[in-house]
């Protein structure tokens, strides 16, 4: 069986990595889970003019963002870019001045591209992103009464992954949630460099065990970069979660609506035994806290099925965490796998709901919820979750701070699917989106109908038995 060559460095394991080179690095975010020992060789060599495809530009300075000071990337090709919150990442102002060419893509899409090509596949039809910008100048055909748009397959020169275990043969694993993109860039590059945590010798790993075979891996370094949990902790602590726990006025003196915590709560009640549901990112994620003894089964996009709440302080698992980044806890029956197999779950229509953030969500059910007019944001995977025609539950604040209303008659921002939401629930309310529009359904404690009215840019209507919002 032939060996793989072990790199003495990090310099060396990139020395051949030209400028113009195309480079696939794996990795759905958080800051230890970067190649980071072969992006800092890339940064200290200043190899430029670079193409970069990746989930996330920017994910601190253990991720590709460490490439932006020096101006080494030319394009990038990600599902996430310029956050519409917190401070510009290193790649924004490059982004908007037009240094780096940027392709924005459906998450699902991204890795199936790369899925594609490293099987050697022209591209695929997919459902993802019909009725978006996405779809612009793609060929689109109809498939059993429903429409898809062609996605061209994608590879590159390099693959730089970050794995848990190598021996002398290439073979690799991984831990916990850090398979997500690898296995598929693997296989997409024509060279492949993995950096990892641990060498073993050959015969020491379970060939059930590996994931990614040694055949689609040219060169291993070990890593030297080992992040301390408690910085860790400290960053992942505030990803996706909200700090601010009071309710906001729905007037100057007036009652507050409910606190983000509430409004997870109130999501969680609405889902039933037995059935698999992805949290979105942002106030989404606090589901997790409330789904003990519901008898659902969270997913993940990274790739992880049936996970539990974030976990008490000092329980952490580095490698344990979901699609947006944070640390979370393992149940008996919890399943790890690549993102591939995640989104087929989605678009398959397996996951039977999705709790989605939003920017806007409109009278027939349309939902924005990836970018603003001024061009900030991220796709995810929000494009492919609503394509496998889950029930979409938008769990979002009912207006933006400046009082404009986020339930409208029709959205003014990019959408992200058309006609998929089937209810909304707000700190003002719980509503629910049928054929005829906004239905209202429960009111938060202390409000009334003309509250909710007074704070929806739509036609409400109101039930018969609307009452208090329930939270059991």
């Amino acid at each position: 069986m032939p060996t793989k060559p072990v790199a003495a460095s990090a310099l060396d394991a990139v020395a051949d990595v030209p400028d113009g080179a195309s480079i696939l690095v794996h990795s759905f975010g958080p800051p230890q889970s970067w190649p980071t020992d072969l992006l800092f060789a890339l940064r200290e060599r200043g190899t430029k003019d670079l193409t970069i495809v990746c989930n996330i530009a920017s994910a601190g300075a253990t991720s590709v963002a460490c490439l932006a000071d020096q101006q080494q990337v030319a394009k990038l090709v990600c599902s996430f870019a310029v956050p519409t919150f917190g401070p510009p990442p290193p790649f924004a102002e490059q982004i908007r001045s037009g240094a780096v060419a940027l392709e924005m893509v459906p998450q699902g899409t991204l890795i199936e591209r790369v899925r594609a090509g490293g099987a050697g596949l022209a591209g695929f039809f997919t459902p993802t992103g019909v009725g978006t910008a996405i779809a612009a100048g793609k060929e689109q055909r109809i498939f059993d009464g429903k429409p898809y748009i062609f996605e061209h397959a994608l590879t590159a020169d390099f693959a730089l992954l970050q794995a848990y275990q190598a021996d002398p043969a290439g073979n690799l694993t991984y831990r916990r949630g850090m398979r997500n993109f690898g296995p598929s860039f693997a296989m997409a590059a024509k060279t492949t460099i993995a950096e990892v945590k641990e060498l073993v010798p050959l015969g020491a790993l379970d060939p059930e065990a590996v994931v990614t075979p040694g055949i689609f891996v040219d060169r291993i370094v070990k890593t030297t970069t080992h992040l301390d949990l408690g910085v860790l902790r400290q960053i992942l602590a505030v990803v996706g979660r909200v700090a601010d726990m009071e309710g906001r006025a729905v007037r100057d003196g007036g009652p507050a609506g409910l606190p983000a915590d509430l409004m997870a709560m109130k999501a969680a009640a609405l889902l039933q035994p037995g059935e698999y549901v992805n949290l979105g990112i942002g106030l989404p994620t606090m589901v997790s806290n409330f789904i003990d003894g519901r008898g659902v089964t969270l997913h993940a996009e990274n790739g992880i099925l049936g996970y539990g709440s974030f976990p008490a302080e000092g329980e952490e698992d580095i490698d344990n965490y979901n699609a947006s980044g944070q640390f979370v806890s393992l149940l008996p029956g919890t399943a790890y796998f690549e993102s591939t197999v995640s989104f087929a779950m989605a678009r398959s229509g397996r996951v039977s709901t999705s709790i989605l953030g939003a920017f806007e969500v409109a009278q027939n059910g349309d939902l924005a919820n990836w970018s603003t007019p001024n061009g900030g944001g991220g796709i995810g995977g929000a494009m492919d979750l609503a394509a496998g025609g889950a029930r979409v539950i938008a769990l979002c604040y009912h207006r933006e701070r400046s009082a404009r209303s986020k339930l409208v008659e029709q959205l003014g921002y990019p959408p992200t699917a058309l006609r998929c939401v089937t209810s909304v629930v707000t700190d003002l309310a719980w509503v629910d989106v049928d054929a005829d529009g906004f239905l209202l359904r429960e009111i938060a404690p202390g409000l009334t109908v003309d509250d909710v009215k007074a704070a929806t840019a739509a036609p409400l209507r109101v039930a018969a038995d609307v009452g208090e919002m329930r939270f059991d």
